[in-house]
């Protein structure tokens, strides 16, 4: 079984890797008790790995290089996570 820290975690994973496939992209959870999201974009054959931590005010998504936002709109997420893998300039 699980604890809280752990599920939340990974039903914040979770959220995002919903929003993927709708963007051209592939996820894997890894980890276990400790999961973390394993995100590639198929056309470049980038990949990055997403860790979902807590901070002062929530949750926050992090990912290399330099990405941070916070896990309440996972979709907006998605979508920077898509604009580093594929290149494009992220806003």
């Amino acid at each position: 079984m699980t604890d809280t820290f752990t599920q939340q975690r990974l039903t914040h994973l979770e959220s995002l890797a919903a929003e993927l496939p709708d963007r051209g992209m592939v996820s894997r959870m890894l980890g276990g008790d400790d999961p973390v999201l394993w995100v590639w974009h198929p056309s470049s054959g980038k990949q990055t790995i997403v860790f979902a931590t807590p901070a002062k005010e929530g949750w926050l998504y992090l990912w290399s290089p330099d990405g941070q936002e916070g896990t309440a709109h996972p979709a907006q997420v998605a979508e920077s996570v898509k604009q580093l893998l594929a290149g494009a300039p992220v806003p």
